[in-house]
């Protein structure tokens, strides 16, 4: 007897009013994802898209969602489109406030955008090519356009807008005891002085989000780090990766947060006793062949953080050989998906990735990248105490 849709059906029961459901998905919502071999790139092409709520790869995502039925969601690599009504606003109405596949429909009433790096011109050669081409390697944050993979929370409780934070601004040079990149060849710094200075250190943004639960605050805490490939010897992009993560790691911690600020000025991060989940695509592997030692433990194993579960799906554990496949949360196998909650004020119930087996009918929603996304949603359950 084939698994249809069982283990989801068990999954998305609905759960009690303490109960909170927090999800981070990659949706791979960005222009170059929709471009046609040979076509010049739209960078309004997601807009275009989302006008219209007939987009497959789309009703896919959105189908997921309403599967999930996540009260917290953020999605990384949702372009950043200012207008609302173009952007996150027609994903809500034309794809998720319409059933897909004959789902119920989920309703969102609350969302947060925000400016991103990736794609933000500067006048420099960051790669280091000989070219300096604005965009690309040469942004702020790897980017052929500006806004390129985005970040978007949906939420169905209020987010307290007025004092959320964003970390967009952030220079690099500002962390203190930052990691260094040496060119291989000539043993100096990657970066040249005046680069240095004006170099951020977040690819995309990082977040911090108070919403309100029935009366009871918590911090969401979203970011997407720059996957620690894609460059060279000098690994740029690794030390990036490890100070990104670094930088949350420092922000709920009182003690080693002092020299964070914000993009309004405000130094510090949260204090103690607070309520936060960490959430998003980390880029960083806990197991297996793609791990780098000492990078996503600086939250795993901080005392702060709640990591004593590990969401596991079972088309995961079909995906390959190795034995920790069963918590991989991105086809090309790795664990880089995170919802992590504090040890302070929450109760970790249960998780899990939006995986189906391939025995099972929802498998056609993952089957391949463009049936949805390279990526999988994943999801906890969280007492709010």
């Amino acid at each position: 007897m084939k698994y249809v849709g069982l283990l989801f059906l068990l999954m998305t029961t609905v759960v009690s009013a303490q109960t909170l459901r927090v999800a981070t998905f990659n949706v791979s919502m960005e222009a170059t994802n929709y471009q046609q071999k040979g076509q010049a790139l739209d960078s309004q092409k997601l807009s275009k898209l989302l006008q219209n709520g007939q987009h497959q790869q789309i009703k896919n995502i959105a189908e997921i969602i309403q599967r999930v039925r996540p009260d917290v969601i953020l999605l990384n690599e949702f372009d950043y489109i200012a207008e609302p009504n173009k952007g996150v606003q027609a994903f809500v109405n034309n794809y998720l406030a319409q059933p897909q596949a004959d789902q119920q429909p989920i309703s969102y009433s609350y969302f947060y955008i925000a400016p991103v790096n990736t794609g933000l011109p500067t006048p420099f050669d960051l790669d280091n090519d000989g070219k300096q081409s604005n965009y690309g390697g040469d942004a702020q944050g790897f980017g052929l356009y500006e806004g390129q993979y985005g970040m978007v929370v949906l939420s169905k409780y209020p987010i307290k807008k007025e004092q959320a934070r964003t970390l967009q601004g952030f220079l690099w040079k500002d962390m203190p005891n930052h990691m260094v990149t040496i060119d291989p060849t000539t043993r100096q710094p990657w970066y040249s002085e005046q680069e240095w200075q004006s170099l951020r250190l977040s690819s995309k943004s990082h977040w911090d989000l108070p919403i309100e639960v029935n009366g009871k605050l918590f911090h969401l805490l979203a970011m997407h780090p720059t996957p620690p490939v894609f460059d060279g010897e000098e690994d740029r992009n690794g030390n990036r990766n490890h100070d990104e993560i670094r930088l949350m790691a420092d922000y709920i911690d009182p003690k080693r947060s002092q020299y964070i600020y914000d993009d309004n000025g405000v130094k510090g991060g949260l204090k103690n006793d607070t309520r936060f989940i960490i959430v998003g695509d980390l880029n960083a592997a806990d197991k297996g062949d793609k791990h780098r030692p000492d990078v996503i433990e600086q939250l795993l194993d901080n005392p702060k953080v709640c990591s004593n579960f590990t969401p596991k799906s079972r088309g995961g554990s079909e995906h390959s050989k190795e034995s920790e496949s069963r918590s991989y949360t991105a086809h090309w196998g790795a664990r880089v998906d995170y919802v992590l909650p504090s040890k302070f004020g929450f109760r970790v119930i249960s998780s899990g990735v939006f995986w189906p087996s391939k025995e099972d009918e929802l498998f056609r929603l993952v089957e391949s990248r463009h049936a949805s996304s390279d990526h999988r949603l994943v999801w906890v359950d969280v007492e709010v105490k």
